[in-house]
């Protein structure tokens, strides 16, 4: 067999520069097509495993950020809850101590008033005593004029006072 034979109707020499060409391409390729292209491949998957891990770190930092709003919201919640609480509390108490204040006020005016009565009580006794006291003399010494002495008179007038005193 020769390099220009034929074996079923193919030239063994074309098919052996044919083979030669193929694996010169093949090796050409591997060189400066598959890997550059495979470089490219390979950037491409790490750009993306990249971009996957970041996607990752952005919903977990997004479900920290929620979580920790959620927390804020529930805790000025809590916060505005209290000071509802306080305020209701400072208004109760502010209520109590007005009432309190009023039921002093309204006890001191009453123990005023009592003491008023009292002493105006006292006042119109007494002028009443004195009243008493000024037309018994003056009855009694109509009375006495004609039947008793003076000294007599005098005793009996001051024990109508000293009675009239203890009456009071």
């Amino acid at each position: 067999m020769t390099l220009g034979a034929s074996v079923g109707g193919f030239r063994l020499g074309d098919m052996l520069i044919q083979l030669a060409t193929f694996l010169i391409l093949l090796i050409l390729l591997k060189k400066y097509a598959w890997g550059p292209l495979m470089n490219m491949m390979q950037k491409r998957e790490e750009y993306v495993a990249g971009e996957i891990d970041a996607a990752e770190k952005s919903r977990k930092e997004a479900e920290t950020a929620a979580k920790e709003a959620q927390a804020q919201l529930l805790q000025v919640k809590q916060e505005a809850q209290k000071m509802i609480e306080d305020a209701k509390n400072a208004g109760v108490k502010q209520e109590q101590d007005i009432i309190e204040t009023a039921r002093k006020e309204a006890e001191r005016i009453k123990l005023q008033a009592q003491a008023e009565i009292q002493n105006e009580k006292e006042l119109a006794i007494q002028a009443l005593q004195s009243q008493v006291a000024s037309l018994s003399v003056l009855i009694a010494s109509k009375v006495i004029e004609k039947e008793i002495s003076e000294q007599d008179q005098e005793k009996l007038i001051n024990e109508y006072i000293k009675e009239v005193g203890e009456e009071r």
